[in-house]
């Protein structure tokens, strides 16, 4: 018999086990004898099942509340924009150190006064702080944060 003469069936019926001992697969039914995976209903335990001894995820005390995917805005206050002119973004932020990195989320906040005139564009900004903006002279521009460069080379 060759390989290309072979009769494969698609469907193959299957097994029929635990029809009497002349069947083939009688009493026991290929199970062996005794214990947890011989009896009905045993399946694949879950990955945290500890053998009957209380689970691991169900001993462990779990605490309140729950901790957010989602970065928090870094914060810049409108007097320490004092020190900036003209356009102010995240990487001028960046740059004079305000910010950690200029990929992060920049909400401003209103503290003391605002003299200089700046054209701001950033993630966030407070009622107050636009309105300080404005009244200064300046503008403010809401825009999505910076997308950090991506490192894979193009083949």
């Amino acid at each position: 018999m060759k390989y290309h003469e072979l009769k494969a069936t698609a469907n193959k019926p299957t097994k029929r086990v635990g029809r009497g001992i002349s069947a083939g697969q009688g009493k026991t039914a290929g199970r062996g004898t005794k214990g947890q995976k011989s009896r009905t209903g045993h399946r694949k335990m879950p990955a945290t099942f500890m053998g009957g001894q209380k689970a691991f995820m169900q001993a462990v005390p779990k605490l309140k509340g729950f901790k957010s995917i989602h970065a928090k805005a870094e914060v810049v206050y409108t007097d320490i924009l004092n020190s900036l002119k003209g356009k102010v973004d995240n990487h001028t932020l960046a740059e004079k150190g305000l910010i950690t990195t200029p990929f992060a989320k920049v909400k401003i906040i209103t503290r003391g006064e605002l003299t200089t005139k700046i054209d701001l564009s950033t993630q966030f900004a407070s009622k107050s702080a636009i309105e300080a903006i404005k009244k200064a002279g300046g503008t403010f521009t809401r825009t999505p944060t910076p997308k950090r460069p991506s490192t894979k080379t193009k083949e």
